[in-house]
């Protein structure tokens, strides 16, 4: 993936958002890298060009074998920064992505659609998406539930379905 200026359309991965929110995802990468027995995948380039030099960029993390109970799995990062588990277990993965105060998304992959369908619908999220993430678009609607997606209660589609849940779960299935 490209980083680099988030105005470009060529980009993937722009800034971080202010210089708070980046010492805080620091701070996560940080700790994950400290974390005995957990490895670190780190990816895609800082930019080159000179005049992004001062952006708040930072490389993604996809951070293995951290503890269930790690920050780093309980809580929104909000930052380039994943926590990757293989399952053979659906109902056990499934009780534990459901064990959060946080809902806002998720991703999963399988070989099964049936599976990963039937998980879609049971997971405890806004957003899921099956073999694919960061497809957001505007035109596709979905808020978090739980503890996330602040902000979501005063839009017109809560003023509409003010007592339904919505669920939006996109497929790859190429």
């Amino acid at each position: 993936m490209v980083m680099g200026d988030p105005l470009d359309e060529k980009t993937d991965i722009g800034t971080i958002i202010s210089p708070a929110q980046y010492e805080k995802v620091k701070s996560y990468i940080e700790e994950g890298l400290r974390t005995p027995g957990a490895e670190a995948r780190v990816c895609s380039a800082l930019p080159r060009d000179p005049a992004l030099k001062k952006g708040l960029f930072l490389q993604p993390h996809i951070f293995l074998n951290l503890p269930r109970d790690s920050r780093l799995v309980r809580e929104e990062i909000f930052g380039p920064v994943t926590c990757v588990f293989p399952f053979d277990d659906a109902e056990a993965v499934l009780r534990e992505a459901n064990d959060s105060e946080y809902g806002l998304a998720a991703s999963l992959w399988t070989n099964n659609l049936r599976l990963g369908l039937d998980l879609a619908h049971r997971l405890e999220a806004g957003l899921v998406q099956i073999n694919q993430n960061l497809v957001v678009q505007a035109n596709i609607s979905y808020g978090g539930i739980k503890n996330s997606g602040l902000g979501k209660e005063a839009s017109l589609e809560a003023m509409l379905e003010h007592f339904m849940h919505k669920k939006t779960i996109m497929v790859n299935y190429a």
